[in-house]
């Protein structure tokens, strides 16, 4: 088992935005993924807040689109800085953190 030192680079995203057609988390997904970054995931939020304080929840009546979705991706360094520059170039509004982790990986596959 070797480790590798890289981030978790986490972007939150309102699930309805839109960039050049596709929706924004699924843009980013295959934006990161052509810059070569090793791995990316998004998860939807079940409920949750923001800076304006209003609670939103994954219920039947609420409208769709209000809910956060989180896209994180383990890369290096320089990858996150990449990535949140070309996120920058397109002046998309996104909260994102960059986090040090360790990468590992273990199994009979390895």
């Amino acid at each position: 088992m070797q480790a590798e030192q890289c981030v978790l680079l986490r972007f939150y995203l309102h699930e309805n935005h839109r960039l050049k057609g596709k929706l924004l988390w699924e843009w980013l997904l295959c934006c990161a993924k052509e810059l070569g970054i090793m791995g990316g995931s998004a998860f939807r939020a079940m409920a949750g807040y923001g800076a304006h304080r209003v609670l939103h929840e994954d219920r039947f009546f609420e409208l769709q689109g209000s809910l956060t979705v989180e896209v994180e991706f383990l890369a290096t360094e320089a990858q996150a800085r990449q990535l949140i520059h070309v996120v920058a170039q397109e002046k998309v509004r996104a909260v994102y953190t960059v986090i040090p982790a360790t990468f590992g990986v273990m199994g009979p596959d390895t």
